[in-house]
């Protein structure tokens, strides 16, 4: 008993193309993106103290940077805050990201006080996890 005249091929399977280049190119902005930010805040002229037992580590993703100026000053991403701005916008992180890195890059000039009020903002906010950056002793080499 014959059903139909004509044999049906089975389709070839196909791979989606368009949805892998889509992942592909979101993947690729998202990693240029972090990388130019993550430039602009080792741009910053803040020279940093050394120590004998610094390393550098990797970056972690998200990590916020907190660069202390000689007079005190708080910049994060390019753009100065008073130390209320940013006790608020550090409480917004802890509470969205719990444990949430930050880096704090201070001028080996700043003043032991100005340093502090940074650390106490950052506890105030609920903000944990924070390190100081160093750079290598040269005469440890």
């Amino acid at each position: 008993m014959k059903f139909s005249g004509k044999k049906r091929r089975a389709k070839a399977p196909t791979f989606a193309l368009t949805s892998m280049l889509d992942v592909i190119f979101l993947l690729l902005c998202f990693f240029v993106t972090a990388s130019v930010f993550s430039q602009w805040e080792s741009e910053v002229t803040i020279s940093l103290p050394s120590a004998s037992s610094a390393e550098t580590p990797g970056r972690l993703p998200g990590e916020v940077i907190l660069n202390v100026a000689k007079d005190g000053s708080v910049t994060v991403n390019a753009q100065k805050l008073t130390l209320a701005d940013l006790e608020g916008r550090l409480r917004k992180v802890a509470e969205f990201y719990p444990g949430q890195p930050v880096v704090l890059r201070a001028d080996r000039e700043t003043s032991y006080s100005s340093l502090m009020s940074v650390i106490d903002t950052c506890r105030n906010a609920g903000v944990w996890n924070f390190s100081l950056a160093t750079v290598q002793d040269k005469s440890s080499n």
